[in-house]
């Protein structure tokens, strides 16, 4: 068994059952393809309790709820461009539960949401369409030294400091 695979119940019973039945440790580890340290644990607990159920309540508790989850998920798909910041102000205002924004940023994810460049695509009126063509009807015999000379600013984003300050938006895979 891999790890951090949880036992069913009917496992836990026929462990519990095998135990009880004289059957040794380190057979039952062999026969169910587990550490020993989990028959052990299993044993003890079942010696303790009487009983073979998981504690609840284990791990760190949620800082929101599946209502407030929704809430983030609705305010951002109304608003794509709204920040992680924005969000958690936003909830904080409505809700009164005050979270990170890394907090917001995972249970957006958790809903198929990510934070990715927004696609910005001008379409071409058939004005634009005729003068490109006429353009490149016109240049078609050009030399590479006269392209040498031409700079085309509208291909590449040229940013002399390291923060692009590029806007993102709240999508799920696969959009645009």
């Amino acid at each position: 068994m891999s790890n951090h695979q949880r036992l069913d119940d009917g496992m836990r019973w026929r462990i519990v059952g095998r135990l009880a039945a004289g059957q040794s440790q380190v057979q039952i580890c062999r026969e169910f393809n587990l550490t020993p340290s989990v028959v052990c644990n299993l044993r003890k607990q079942f010696q303790d309790t009487g009983s073979i159920e998981r504690k609840p309540g284990q791990g760190r508790r949620r800082d929101t709820t599946s209502t407030e989850d929704r809430y983030l998920s609705n305010i951002e798909r109304r608003n794509r461009g709204a920040t992680a910041s924005q969000l958690s102000r936003d909830l904080y205002a409505a809700t009164g539960t005050r979270v990170s924004r890394v907090t917001v940023s995972k249970r957006l994810h958790e809903t198929g949401l990510f934070a990715r460049r927004p696609a910005v695509c001008v379409p071409l009126t058939s004005t634009n369409t005729r003068v490109r063509l006429a353009c490149s009807r016109e240049h078609r015999d050009w030399s590479m030294d006269q392209w040498a000379t031409v700079l085309f600013t509208d291909e590449s984003r040229f940013s002399l400091n390291t923060d692009s300050r590029r806007t993102f938006i709240w999508r799920e895979l696969g959009t645009r």
